[in-house]
């Protein structure tokens, strides 16, 4: 079974490089995806947290390992084409 979060969006490959930022934030996502939590209680907050920051790392650490001999991405061309296939998804301007 191949499930795809929708909010978390490819990060290698692009200029400028991808930030932390962006990493921490796909990670945020991934971890409230399989936890089901969009804010943890009190009492699950310390193991979200550590969640989060295992991911970010594990995710910084493959990003920076990966190679490619392909044209980086650029930023606004992709986000631009993004905004294309959804008006086509879904029928917006």
């Amino acid at each position: 079974m191949k499930i795809m979060c929708r909010n978390i969006r490819p990060l290698f490959n692009f200029e400028p490089e991808t930030t932390s930022e962006e990493v921490e934030a796909a990670a945020l996502q991934f971890v409230r995806k399989i936890s089901g939590y969009n804010k943890p209680s009190k009492a699950n907050e310390e193991a979200f947290n550590l969640a989060v920051q295992e991911v970010s790392l594990a995710a910084q650490k493959l990003l920076s390992s990966l190679v490619t001999n392909a044209e980086p991405r650029n930023r606004e061309e992709e986000k631009e084409k993004a905004k294309a296939r959804n008006a086509k998804r879904f029928g917006t301007a």
